[in-house]
């Protein structure tokens, strides 16, 4: 029990079947608005992907992927997606998109080795987004509009959701602070990396944390990414290093840090090597996505992971991420739950 919360007091704001019908209200306005603020195109997307390919995502490097054998194909093994994070990199060479351009698709991954609590479940539904950039543009500025586009997209969907359900004020701020893992360190190093995410959350009320990934003054790092798609590993002109981060805003329902996002600027050739080192991961050099990489044969992208359920979630000023989609829970959890009027699917 000790990763269920359920705040005192605590009553959803909207019926079962208004909750149904706010989150789909709520995925079409955002899909709707990210589409239009990052010139993005919808494709389609696999479910599973064959682990030689190496398209899956290997998230921190230990959490295993739900496999199953292929009847048709001598039972060759295929992977449940983690994310499509570097599958959408291969689909813009693939479709012929160009520097400006981009797609994004529904992604469904089940992730089996989830610690499952409020925010986190098995089942993980989310927008996967991913544009074209030119070389030049692998800047943190270039990387700090995208993120801008993103939330007044997310902005512009809790306003129109205000209109349609009042009793839905809106509570997120104007505009987003932008800060570096580093400096963040600097001004709490007696704080762990989470603790620092709930004091600049709630002083600011919406965060984007750059630099995650890579070690930081003291030789930690703020929290741990795989080395072939984020760049968390390029230094910049003023001497920041990482190209990429997370989008973390203010929960008022839980009083905690809530992250809806994890996205940056992709590895290029140099980017790939240094990371693949610095995490003694050099035998991915062989799979078929890293090869492309490496011969040159990959557009310079960005792109990153939006949270559907999260998005619902705290838009829809609900407790539990059980409360806007379909899963399974511990026993205790449910009991717990029911008890305090929590309806979970």
């Amino acid at each position: 029990m000790e990763h269920l919360k359920i705040p005192e007091g605590y009553s959803s704001p909207l019926t079962i079947r208004e909750t149904e019908v706010a989150i789909k209200e709520v995925k079409d306005h955002f899909e709707r608005a990210l589409a239009k603020s990052l010139h993005l195109t919808r494709v389609s997307a696999p479910l599973f992907v064959l682990p030689q390919s190496g398209m899956n995502d290997n998230l921190n490097g230990i959490e295993r992927p739900v496999s199953f054998g292929i009847k048709e194909q001598d039972d060759a093994c295929a992977e449940i997606v983690h994310s499509l994070a570097k599958w959408k990199r291969y689909a813009l060479k693939k479709y012929g998109f160009h520097s400006g351009e981009g797609l994004y698709t529904d992604m469904t991954a089940i992730r089996r080795d989830e610690d499952t609590d409020n925010i986190h479940s098995l089942y993980v539904d989310q927008w996967d987004w991913e544009k074209v950039i030119t070389p030049e543009e692998r800047t943190p500025e270039r990387l700090q509009l995208c993120v801008e586009r993103i939330y007044a997209a997310l902005k512009r969907t809790e306003f129109l959701l205000s209109e349609q359900l009042p009793v839905l004020q809106p509570f997120l701020p104007d505009r987003i602070h932008f800060i570096h893992a580093e400096e963040l360190r600097k001004q709490y190093p007696g704080l762990s990396p989470k603790e620092r995410e709930e004091r600049i959350a709630c002083q600011f009320g919406a965060v984007f944390i750059r630099g995650i990934g890579g070690a930081l003054g003291d030789g930690t790092i703020h929290d741990d990414r795989s080395p072939d798609y984020d760049d968390w590993s390029t230094e910049a002109e003023d001497g920041s290093v990482g190209l990429n981060g997370d989008i973390i805003v203010w929960n008022p329902v839980l009083q905690s840090a809530f992250e809806i996002s994890s996205m940056g600027i992709r590895v290029d050739r140099a980017a790939l090597e240094k990371q693949l080192w610095l995490k003694n991961a050099g035998d991915r050099k062989k799979l078929y996505f890293h090869s492309l990489l490496l011969e040159g044969k990959l557009p310079q992208t960005m792109g990153g992971g939006i949270g559907q359920s999260r998005l619902c979630m705290l838009l829809l000023q609900k407790c539990h991420i059980g409360e806007v989609q379909a899963g399974l829970w511990p026993d205790e959890v449910l009991t717990e739950c029911e008890k305090a009027g929590v309806f979970l699917f």
